[in-house]
């Protein structure tokens, strides 16, 4: 065991700050004239998305807006977007909006450079190159999206989220720009931020996988190291201390940016050690309930991390002191306690029941996350489908 190996993959730059959404028409300028836009129908209404529209006018940068994006994005969804806009023949593609419109971005732009269909793409490594530039700007602080390798869409041929996981898939540029995140509602704060949280845990108390020089080169997620375990910390601390404030008042802004940067740390940590059983047994509960993603893995995580205790005691040591209990407190019990607590107080569903899993889809549902292999063989405790049904089952009654 090589613990001081790390790897991280990261944007060519990430600028963070109130007000970086001003200077997106200079870095778009740099990369090319031609910009077209991901992002969803209410952003498109405001005056935030004006505004990026003068910069990028401004700028010299035509810019074509496709305002279509669905939440859980769906394939066909990328499929009409790349119809709409061949003629245009995009220079760079601009993600604006939640995780589904970065994630839109990075598929739009795949299939714009190498082609489709995008099920050749699923999986790790399969991306054949580089693809057109992906300017990235969120406007929630959750999903990471626009740090990541991965895109995720739901491919309703399988009923079911997938993933195409790539380095090529890294934004060019994140602009992270705590005042796009005023607006958001308390529930959709809460998710969020709890989504955050969600990937710096599972990264922090990842498996970590016997070290091999070429590790990096065979794994786009290559399991607990270095590099993942110095911002999934650094994240628990910020979303901890920021999610609560900033769910109760969305005005605040220090607390809006605190929260932006924990979701950013998460998402260099995750983009590298990946996640584990919370996700892999969300995406059969949220093809069954239809609720949102952070949802299903903040209610999921502190069953998954008390399964996981056994297997990595001293990391939730460590999660509990990130999470401010001092170390003669610290334990695996606190960590889980704590973070049940938190998702508590800013409205996260405490059982799969309460999500509206039906009592009869249990045994379905730990069939179904196993064929999340990755996810599945990136928990620090292997997983059997028993194991997995055992976790569906304490998450659905609610046993501690």
């Amino acid at each position: 065991m090589l613990e001081t190996f790390g790897v991280m993959r990261t944007p060519h730059s990430i600028l963070f700050g109130p007000g970086q959404r001003h200077v997106v028409g200079k870095v778009a300028a740099a990369i090319g004239r031609r910009a077209l836009i991901c992002t969803d129908q209410r952003f498109a209404t405001t005056p935030e998305m004006d505004q990026i529209l003068a910069s990028l006018e401004q700028q010299g940068v035509e810019a074509r807006v496709f305002d279509g994006t669905q939440p859980e994005l769906p394939v066909q969804g990328v499929y009409d977007c790349v119809a709409q806009f061949q003629d245009f023949e995009p220079q760079l593609v601009i993600g604006l909006g939640g995780g589904s419109c970065m994630d839109l971005a990075k598929l739009v732009s795949l299939v714009f450079t190498h082609g489709g269909p995008l099920d050749a793409y699923y999986g790790e490594f399969k991306v054949p190159g580089p693809i057109i530039p992906v300017v990235a700007i969120a406007t929630t602080s959750g999903t990471g999206s626009e740090v990541t390798p991965v895109a995720v869409l739901a491919d309703q041929s399988r009923d079911l989220k997938v993933g195409i996981s790539s380095p090529y898939l890294i934004p060019h540029t994140a602009i992270c720009d705590p005042e796009l995140t005023l607006s958001c509602p308390p529930g959709l704060t809460a998710l969020s931020g709890a989504d955050a949280l969600t990937h710096a845990i599972e990264a922090f108390t990842a498996v970590r996988h016997p070290f091999e020089p070429d590790l990096a080169l065979k794994r786009v997620f290559v399991g607990k190291n270095l590099f993942s375990d110095h911002h999934a910390l650094s994240a628990i601390r910020v979303i901890t201390a920021n999610l609560r404030r900033a769910v109760d008042d969305g005005s605040d802004l220090q607390a809006r940016s605190m929260l932006m940067a924990g979701a950013v740390s998460a998402g260099l940590a995750f983009g590298v050690a990946g996640t584990a059983a919370a996700h892999a047994i969300q995406y059969p509960v949220g093809a069954l309930t239809h609720t949102a993603h952070g949802l299903g893995v903040a209610a999921l995580l502190p069953y998954v991390m008390a399964f996981n205790a056994p297997a990595c005691e001293q990391d939730l040591k460590e999660v509990a002191m990130a999470m401010g209990v001092n170390e003669a407190d610290a334990s695996a019990r606190t960590a889980i306690d704590r973070t049940r607590e938190l998702c508590r107080s800013v409205g996260i569903p405490a059982t799969l029941q309460a999500l509206g899993l039906a009592a009869d889809k249990l045994d379905w549902v730990a069939e179904q996350s196993m064929l999340s292999a990755r996810l599945i063989n990136n928990n620090p405790r292997p997983l059997q489908v028993s194991d997995v049904r055992e976790i569906v089952d304490a998450a659905f009654h609610g046993r501690n």
